[in-house]
């Protein structure tokens, strides 16, 4: 009987291309489907996820976060 494996997904930040050899990778669930952000990029995804359009399906629907400073 044939072994069927899972196709291989490239973990890569979504916005600067780097691997987790490269630097080290936040994990996103976003509309059933896996996705990942380096530290140096996670800002845009709080404070402008709508910058992150044509990365991330829907960004430019996305609220940045409140600030209460």
């Amino acid at each position: 009987m044939a072994r069927v494996t899972e196709p291989t997904v490239r973990k890569a930040c979504l916005v600067c291309g780097g691997d987790n050899r490269q630097t080290p990778l936040v994990q996103l669930d976003y509309l059933d489907r896996p996705y990942w952000i380096c530290p140096r990029h996670m800002p845009m995804l709080i404070h402008d996820p709508a910058s992150l359009a044509g990365m991330l399906p829907g960004a430019e629907t996305l609220q940045p976060a409140d600030h209460h400073d």
